[in-house]
């Protein structure tokens, strides 16, 4: 047994245990994933592993999200994180624009129409987020790194995004615009004065010093927009959350005996045979385990694992699984969450980007006045 008295008769503390070996053996875990990824599905599928991984690790490391930030401009007008969002997302126009231009063959925009689903499900899902406080990403890194709302609304999460999907195409026929595409040295332009514009009336209505964005935000956008730029050059396609979790749930469905061959959207030729392959082939699968076992590292790397159950009435937890639903659906409906409608929408050129954006943040203001009433605010 170890002395840890002094010698003037005072007890000395006991030493903190190592962490090296904890963190040796993450660093070893992550690495030996994006290896058996590679092997099993090939190298350009471990490559997307280890993006997501990267995304995991810079949203939960770094503390970036959506939902908080958008919160903090609803209750507190601090636009920071929101400011470093728009960073991000005009980072990543930057470089989208050109490689999908000069691309247009093997890269594809996050692409969608406006119509009154859209709308409305954006609305709906900046409501749902807020009241769980986690967007499509933001439930993932919570679900990873050991938050229980988010360990409870991701499966709900799940399950809403596979019955928004079957139900897609009745919705959609309620009527949509066509898909209007910002391209060019003009489209990039607007973009990004726009951007500039969103961020010009932010730092307005903000306390003095808004637009001074610490260097941890800056970090967090400048990455982000990085693995994000990475993921569009090696998948093909922008970043994205909400396919994946509906086919996960998918999956478990047909394991439990249900037949999809006549579903308006899982029964089609592209999405049953993604039904019938490995889950390591899809991409949006690959980045979303990716996020959750990097958002995971970065808790287990913290010693942050062990998180309180909150004391929450039973109403909130209700109110949790059922956001949970409501975000799966609506993002579906929406085309994205603030992943694959806002961020990789916008970065695209889309303009259901934008609509989306205006909808979810109304929505949002809603579901910060909702989490009170719903039993989801610490008590005192």
């Amino acid at each position: 047994m170890t002395d840890h008295t002094l010698t003037n008769g005072q007890a000395a503390p006991a030493r903190a245990p190592r962490a090296w070996p904890r963190r040796s053996a993450l660093i070893l875990a992550g690495l030996a994933v994006v290896f058996a990824v590679a092997v099993l599905a090939g190298a350009r599928y471990g490559l997307l592993m280890l993006i997501g991984l990267g995304f995991g690790m810079v949203l939960e490391g770094l503390r970036f999200g959506f939902a908080g930030p958008w919160r903090a401009v609803i209750l507190r007008r601090d636009p920071s994180a929101t400011l470093a969002q728009l960073l991000s997302i005009g980072l990543v126009a930057l470089a989208a624009f050109p490689l999908l231009a000069g691309n247009g063959g093997e890269l594809v925009g996050a692409h969608a129409p406006v119509g009154f689903a859209m709308v409305g499900g954006a609305f709906v899902f900046g409501a749902a987020m807020q009241v769980v406080l986690g967007c499509g990403s933001g439930t993932l890194v919570n679900a990873g790194s050991g938050n229980p709302v988010g360990l409870l609304a991701l499966p709900f999460f799940a399950i809403g995004s596979f019955f928004g999907a079957d139900h897609l195409l009745w919705w959609t026929s309620l009527g949509t615009a066509p898909i209007v595409v910002l391209q060019g040295v003009s489209g990039l332009a607007i973009t990004l004065g726009a951007l500039a514009a969103v961020a010009a009336l932010l730092i307005a209505r903000g306390p003095r010093g808004a637009w001074r964005l610490p260097p941890r935000l800056i970090a967090a956008a400048v990455l982000l927009a990085a693995l994000a730029v990475a993921h569009l050059a090696v998948a093909g396609q922008p970043w994205g959350v909400v396919y994946g979790l509906g086919l996960w749930a998918a999956k478990g469905a047909v394991a439990l005996g249900a037949d999809l061959s006549g579903s308006a959207f899982w029964g089609t030729a592209q999405h049953a045979a993604q039904l019938q392959s490995s889950v390591l082939t899809d991409v949006t699968s690959l980045t979303n385990i990716g996020i959750i076992l990097g958002a995971f590292g970065i808790a287990a790397w913290r010693g942050g694992l062990a998180q309180r159950l909150p004391d929450l009435p039973m109403r909130a937890w209700i109110a949790a699984a059922i956001a949970g639903l409501l975000l799966g659906y609506s993002s579906r409906l929406a085309f994205g969450c603030n992943v694959g409608a806002l961020f990789s929408g916008i970065s695209t050129g889309s303009l259901h980007g934008w609509a989306w954006f205006a909808a979810a943040f109304a929505g949002s203001v809603l579901g910060v006045r909702l989490r009170g009433p719903l039993g989801l605010e610490a008590r005192t």
